[in-house]
């Protein structure tokens, strides 16, 4: 097959992808209109359930916990909580899904590294968003572009009624909204450490993954879900296609632009791929990642809704299965490869882009904005070769640019917000972080530097900085050793 017959039938395959995309919008509007008189859309019925529970619970008007926990209300409280804590719980597990795939689709000389940035980001990311995080993320009534509401999580022990019930904002306790929060806090970090891998001084990713955390991420998290001036306006991203994943990206993208590439990735105007040591490894870390999404998305319906919540499962897991068979069309049509890191990519493509929108798209238009995700990956990975720009596992493609597109197509597949909303939105957070990040490292560069000796970098990280291996009955491969393994 001619190289102009797969680009007219990958064409067809994007075409046909958008068509459906248009009747699906054209659908949504004409049932909207329908609705007025006869029915109402998935998306209204769940936004109708949900506003009518919290509706009931601020129209009880409490005036004790005592009479709280007695009234029939206590009891959905109780669940809706539970689920929520249980979302949070799969969101950790996510963590250990961004440690394997990481370590996975690396060099083993470099895994334990890997691990150890990992571990040190999620527990930083925990305890940073408890000190200042959370409140410079939820500081109540400010400016709409930074707020601080003070050290600390903020309980108040005078209003124990306020902070159980929607006169806090949710149908859940602090220490649970606390607690889903700091498990979302510390992706960002962690995407940038896949972007990194390899070549980095352990100390220099510390000092910016902590700052990273600590005041990038919940300044511009602020922008929308604290009520900033995003939300305003009428940005939505209902969990975080572009306040988390997009936020890793642009930080990961503006490091690996000051950082460089690996030894031996580029010469003589060839890219050389430096092979994954452990695929299964990396598999399981994207079936533990696909899992965990569903506490990541569920979660944020914010209740134990059945609607909301099951509605959102399903819309996550057709964008995933979308992303992952279109990736491996696309690899297949533009790279004659039947490439299994890259349909892993595709997985997790699918679910970055449902991310922002899960809640308020048709389930046909999961499918669309999954599969144009899955397409968007390849070319994306393809596209920063050859600017020379070395992501080792694609996380720029994957959380960066397709956490860009998940947004935007909010504003394509459904009404809740418009295409121009969503592009400023997008934008300006992206560039925000870009230039945070660009600064901060740059500043590290240029003091006590940021990347490893040729002769550190060429044995593996895991000797030099942690004197260990993964795998210590198994000599560990040199990049001098590599050869030529053309991408």
């Amino acid at each position: 097959m001619s190289k102009v017959v797969k680009a007219t039938f990958l064409c067809l395959v994007i075409g046909i992808i958008s068509v459906i995309a248009v009747m699906n919008v054209q659908s949504e509007s004409v049932t909207a209109q329908e609705a007025e008189v006869e029915a109402v859309t998935e998306t209204e019925i769940v936004e109708e359930v949900v506003a009518d529970s919290q509706a009931e619970a601020e129209d009880a008007g409490y005036a004790t916990l005592e009479e709280f926990q007695a009234s029939p209300d206590y009891v959905k409280f109780i669940i809706d909580n539970l689920w929520i804590l249980i979302a949070a719980f799969m969101v950790l597990l996510m963590h250990l899904g961004f440690a394997t795939v990481e370590s996975g689709l690396t060099q083993s000389k470099n895994a334990v590294n890997v691990i150890y940035k990992n571990v040190f980001i999620l527990c930083t990311g925990i305890l940073l968003y408890a000190i200042i995080g959370f409140q410079l993320m939820y500081p109540g009534d400010f400016n709409g572009i930074l707020g601080f509401g003070g050290f600390g999580i903020g309980y108040d022990p005078s209003d124990l009624v306020g902070m159980l019930t929607p006169a806090y904002g949710a149908e859940m306790t602090i220490w649970t909204d606390f607690i889903f929060q700091a498990m979302f806090a510390a992706t960002a970090a962690t995407i940038v450490s896949g972007c990194v891998t390899g070549r980095i001084k352990l100390s220099s990713f510390m000092i910016f993954g902590t700052l990273l955390v600590a005041f990038c991420y919940p300044i511009t998290g602020s922008w929308v879900w604290g009520g900033g001036w995003l939300s305003e306006l009428g940005f939505y991203d209902f969990a975080g296609s572009t306040l988390v994943h997009a936020v890793g990206g642009s930080a990961g993208l503006a490091c690996v632009i000051l950082l460089g590439s690996r030894t031996g990735k580029y010469k003589d105007g060839k890219v050389y791929g430096i092979p994954a040591h452990n695929i299964p490894l990396a598999t399981v870390g994207v079936f533990l990642l696909w899992l965990g999404w569903f506490g990541f998305n569920g979660g944020s319906v914010l209740s134990a809704d059945p609607a909301g919540v099951s509605y959102v499962f399903v819309t996550t897991a057709l964008a995933a299965c979308a992303g992952a068979l279109a990736s491996m069309v696309t690899t297949q049509l533009v790279m004659k490869s039947l490439d299994a890191p890259m349909a892993l990519n595709g997985i997790l493509a699918g679910l970055v882009g449902i991310t922002a929108g899960a809640d308020v798209v048709s389930t046909l238009g999961a499918v669309a904005i999954g599969a144009i995700a899955g397409v968007i990956v390849v070319f994306s990975i393809l596209m920063f070769d050859k600017l020379r720009i070395d992501d080792p596992v694609g996380a720029i493609s994957v959380h960066g640019v397709c956490g860009i597109w998940g947004t935007l197509a909010v504003g394509i597949f459904s009404t809740q917000s418009s295409f121009a909303i969503q592009l400023l939105g997008t934008t300006s957070i992206v560039a925000v972080t870009f230039i945070f990040s660009l600064i901060v490292f740059g500043a590290i560069k240029y003091t006590v530097g940021v990347r490893v000796s040729p002769e550190v970098e060429s044995d593996g990280l895991d000797i030099s900085e942690h004197g260990n291996h993964a795998y210590p009955d198994f000599s560990p491969v040199k990049t001098s050793e590599l050869g030529s393994f053309t991408a």
